[in-house]
């Protein structure tokens, strides 16, 4: 028996056409596009104003494969971290990162990843698939209504940081942002999102080439090709100066923001050493900031936070060398929702 076809992969006026076809009267078609997209049902069931007998239709001729909430988690710092599941059985995470000036969501945009850095939870996991459109606009969508219950505002921003690698699953990626940025959905501004990379220099280019209108990060974490592929296997495919040309093919095509994401690891690639070798990239890229990231320990990987005197030696060398530099503070450690701890652990 065929499967169903998704009722989300319906553009507006295809739902239009659709309820022609069964003679029901066009005006249900917005009505049925906003539970979708704006007011969020995340069943048939939910779309009150529709008639029962078209909701059950609705349900015979479609499938709507929603994300459910599985568990939420809420750290001490504000912090929520929510387990999603899949229509199909799967668990991912996303983040609500709260802070005095803006509210941010962290997404995933796969079920594992496979580039198996060699500091990152998510890493040893085993990738299982990319996410649909629609299951990374529900991450957002719930996050966002946390946010609101929360703390009475709307998101502010969003970053694609949580499980997986966002250009790996390009096509929904991109899709997803789409829809989170229409005016007849979230209309949420793309400079208020930001892809970030383990570095896919391909696909940056194309991101270019797409014209795309968020911003970008790079997860560097290391200025050097032989410290980079010790711990991030994809440099050996896509080294430093592969990734230098694909971030100023990106800037040309689009001037967006571009971040550099370091993440400190002790006696890795914390000496002043490296440091230096960090502002010869920073000089060769429009970057505008580096964001220095404190490491959070995951159980199993040997490494280990640089201490505080380190970050502060490193971070000075960067500022006094005219660097764009902040040092981004963990968020969630208590409840495992930090950078690099996403694992679907409760």
């Amino acid at each position: 028996m065929p499967s169903l076809k998704n009722i989300r992969e319906l553009s507006l006026q295809e739902l239009k056409d659709y309820f022609v076809s069964i003679d029901d009267k066009k005006f249900r078609a917005m009505q049925a596009y906003e539970w979708l997209w704006k007011k969020n049902a995340r069943s048939f069931s939910a779309m009150s104003n529709l008639p029962l007998a078209l909701r059950d239709k609705l349900a015979q001729q479609f499938s709507f494969p929603a994300l459910e909430t599985e568990s939420t988690q809420y750290s001490s710092d504000g912090t929520i971290k929510t387990r999603f599941k899949t229509h199909d059985g799967h668990f991912l995470e996303g983040v609500l990162i709260p802070t005095e000036k803006r509210e941010t969501a962290c997404v995933s945009s796969q079920i594992g990843c496979s580039l198996s850095c060699k500091f990152c939870a998510t890493g040893l996991m085993e990738r299982k698939r990319n996410l649909h459109f629609d299951e990374i606009y529900d991450q957002v969508a719930i996050i966002n209504e946390q946010s609101e219950k929360t703390h009475g505002r709307k998101l502010s921003n969003i970053v694609f940081m949580g499980m997986g690698e966002p250009l790996l699953n390009y096509k929904n990626v991109l899709l997803a942002i789409d829809r989170i940025t229409s005016p007849d959905t979230m209309n949420m501004s793309p400079k208020r999102i930001t892809v970030s990379t383990a570095g896919v220099a391909k696909k940056i280019k194309q991101l270019g080439d797409d014209k795309v209108r968020f911003n970008l990060a790079l997860s560097l974490h290391a200025a050097t090709d032989e410290k980079r592929d010790q711990i991030m296997g994809i440099n050996e495919t896509n080294n430093i100066q592969a990734l230098v040309d694909a971030l100023n093919y990106f800037y040309l095509h689009t001037k967006n923001d571009i971040t550099l994401e370091y993440v400190l690891l002790k006696g890795q690639n914390d000496s002043l050493e490296d440091a230096a070798e960090l502002v010869k990239i920073y000089r060769k890229i429009p970057t505008h900031l580096i964001n220095v990231i404190e490491y959070n320990p995951v159980a199993g990987i040997p490494y280990t936070t640089s201490g505080t005197d380190t970050t502060e030696e490193f971070t000075r060398y960067l500022a006094n060398h005219r660097v764009n530099v902040r040092v981004r503070h963990s968020r969630g450690k208590d409840i495992d929702a930090a950078c690099g701890q996403l694992a679907n652990k409760e």
